[in-house]
């Protein structure tokens, strides 16, 4: 038997048979495979053929017809619906029946990559035509019950989306009814489709040549969808101008989004078509023209949330004279859902009071008893970038925390006397405090002080306490510093070894070589609250497990507590000393940075009330009460 693997659309050819001895009744079993084996390499050949050498090759064959007069077969059009999947054909056996003669052909299509397979079998019958065996065409040698009018056609048939859920399986994302813009090749030429594509840009407001030059690359039956819309957002200049422009349609459909545009949209991503360079990596999923995650969590589990599509292959009147008849089907298989720790209402709570920050933010809860995360919200000023898990900045003053655990590993407990001078000189460079830092309480204090206080020069001051190492493990101990691959972006912070006694000295504040995500520094706090490691989890399919660290002590732990209540009671977080509930754990901080304005400010604080910790950072701000302070004072006594 011969196979052979034939690539799609292609033009036909046929290729004449000549028998040794054509006077007879009909070629031996060796000429009528070697006959209609030809018809399939011809497939093939033209397969591998450009243009204009098909177009040379068919010139030059004649095509036998029930007729008996040359007839072109209509091969090309029969398959070009079939969207270029490459089925194999096996030449089969030889049959003779009243002085006919037919070659049996085993057709094996691949409708779904991989597995589903569409499997026929055809007949091409031989004849002698003008003292040579010739293979007669007819639409059956391709599929045995195509009628002369009928092509094949292949649909993709969408599988349903699954839905994302949050705390309680309270509904996060799921199908909700859109209006897509954008340009339908069919109703608008090559020459028109540019100017089209540039009129419905500015008007929708999305770049413009990028968008006309995919209407430009985008074939004759094609929709490029510009921009979708919830159904009751459409701007009504979009409604008015859009029927002005040739060729530009609003489809209904159902796409899957959250509550609104915004909600977690740095992390859950979004639902839309597919891009080249998606075809291109997985063209056995993704074809020209689908719907599916493009970016965040909904593009990470777009195989679990997208489902299994449907195939469809039609037989199809090109007349329209008889209904489309169903040939083969490959079931859609709907998609799963995912379920995550987000809580609707903290998370909402969370951007409503970032919405009003003009420059990058970003607000964390975690739950310190099982380490989910309530929320993660970024503010408008992110640029669509997810700060709130995977931003990296010095976390100032929050980074004391870490600190003073290590100082008490050392020997210290909070009743220790530190100095808290004006200002300490490290290898030539001073430090000093926050600007209206209060000067009664500097000169010998205790530790426990030094932390309410904020006091930079304390700290740095008691730096010969610690060993090399110190630091970085007692990061470890509350989370920060160690990855995890939680399921989605996340930064779990960095504690590199100083290279200076200069960045040693700025390590111990938050600043130097340390780096942390609101995230991570919701851990840190988490942790202390718990009295153990909190691993922050969002993904509840994912299993998050500690890692290797010095287990915080129940010691470790109240003490740590005690001094970071202290910063409530009389320290620099005093604002949330009167907030409802269990008493509040806090620690603020501020990390100075080179800015285009000179030197600015990141301000941070966090949290613990309860079973919540929370983390809220502000890129640019005034300090850490002040800025990210009545964000964070807001949110707890909304939660």
């Amino acid at each position: 038997m011969r196979r052979i693997s034939v690539a799609l659309p292609i033009c036909l050819l046929v290729l004449a048979g000549c028998s040794d001895d054509p006077g007879a009744d009909g070629p031996d079993e060796e000429a009528a495979q070697e006959l209609v084996g030809a018809l399939a390499e011809g497939l093939a050949e033209a397969a591998a053929s450009d243009v204009d050498a098909a177009d040379t090759a068919v010139a030059s064959v004649a095509y036998a017809g029930r007729s008996g007069r040359s007839a072109a077969p209509r091969y090309e059009e029969i398959v070009a619906g079939m969207d270029g999947i490459v089925p194999t054909i096996e030449v089969g056996e030889v049959e003779e029946s009243e002085g006919t003669t037919t070659v049996g052909l085993t057709w094996e299509w691949p409708v779904v990559e991989p597995g589903a397979i569409w499997s026929y079998e055809t007949a091409a019958e031989v004849v002698e035509r003008d003292g040579d065996w010739e293979v007669v065409w007819a639409p059956t040698i391709v599929e045995p019950s195509l009628g002369a009018d009928e092509v094949l056609q292949v649909t993709t048939i969408p599988a349903g989306r699954g839905d994302i859920y949050g705390a309680d399986r309270e509904v996060l994302v799921t199908e909700r009814p859109v209006l897509r813009f954008g340009i339908d090749r069919v109703r608008v030429g090559r020459a028109e489709a540019g100017d089209s594509a540039r009129a419905l840009a500015q008007l929708v407001g999305v770049d413009v040549a990028p968008y006309v030059e995919a209407v430009r690359a985008a074939g004759d039956r094609a929709f490029v969808e510009a921009i979708s819309f919830r159904e009751a957002e459409v701007p009504p200049a979009v409604l008015a101008g859009y029927p002005q422009i040739p060729g530009a349609v609003a489809l209904s459909d159902d796409i899957a989004l959250a509550p609104t545009r915004d909600f977690a949209a740095p992390i859950l991503g979004r639902v839309g078509p597919v891009t080249a360079e998606m075809v291109e990596a997985d063209p056995d999923r993704y074809r020209a023209g689908d719907v599916a995650g493009v970016s965040g969590l909904q593009a990470r589990y777009d195989e679990q949330l997208g489902g299994t599509p449907g195939r469809l292959v039609e037989a199809v009147s090109e007349t329209e004279a008889e209904p489309a008849r169903d040939l083969f089907r490959v079931a859609e298989a709907d998609g799963e859902p995912l379920d995550l720790t987000l809580d609707r209402r903290l998370q909402t709570s969370a951007e409503e009071l970032l919405a009003g920050v003009a420059s990058g933010s970003a607000l964390v809860a975690i739950r310190p008893s099982d380490g989910a995360i309530l929320a993660a919200a970024n503010g408008p000023g992110n640029g669509g970038l997810n700060l709130a898990t995977y931003g990296q900045f010095p976390p100032g003053s929050t980074f004391k925390i870490v600190s003073s655990l290590a100082l008490l590993r050392a020997g210290l407990t909070p009743d220790s006397t530190v100095s808290c001078p004006a200002t300490v000189t490290v290898d030539g460079k001073a430090f000093g405090n926050y600007s209206d830092y209060p000067s009664s309480v500097t000169g010998d204090i205790p530790l426990r002080t030094a932390v309410a206080q904020s006091c930079n020069t304390a700290f740095i001051g008691a730096r010969d306490e610690l060993a090399d190492g110190d630091l970085a493990d007692a990061a470890a101990s509350l989370g920060l510093g160690v990855d995890h691959d939680l399921g989605f972006p996340a930064f779990f912070g960095s504690v590199e070894p100083p290279a200076t006694e200069t960045e040693a000295a700025a390590d111990l504040i938050g600043q130097g070589t340390i780096l942390a995500s609101p995230m991570a520094m919701a851990a840190v706090i988490a942790s202390v609250q718990e009295g153990a490691l909190v691993v922050p989890r969002l993904v509840e399919q994912i299993e998050v497990s500690d890692h290797d660290h010095t287990p915080l002590t129940g010691a470790e732990a109240t003490q740590l507590r005690e001094m970071l209540r202290g910063v409530v009671t009389g320290g620099s977080g005093s604002q949330l000393a009167d907030v409802p509930g269990a008493p509040v754990i806090a620690k603020t901080g501020t990390a100075e940075f080179q800015g285009d304005d000179g030197v600015q400010t990141h301000a941070w604080m966090v949290a613990a009330q309860g079973d919540l910790a929370v983390a809220v950072f502000v890129e640019i701000g005034e300090s850490g009460s002040r800025t990210a302070g009545p964000i964070l004072e807001a949110f707890l006594r909304a939660a």
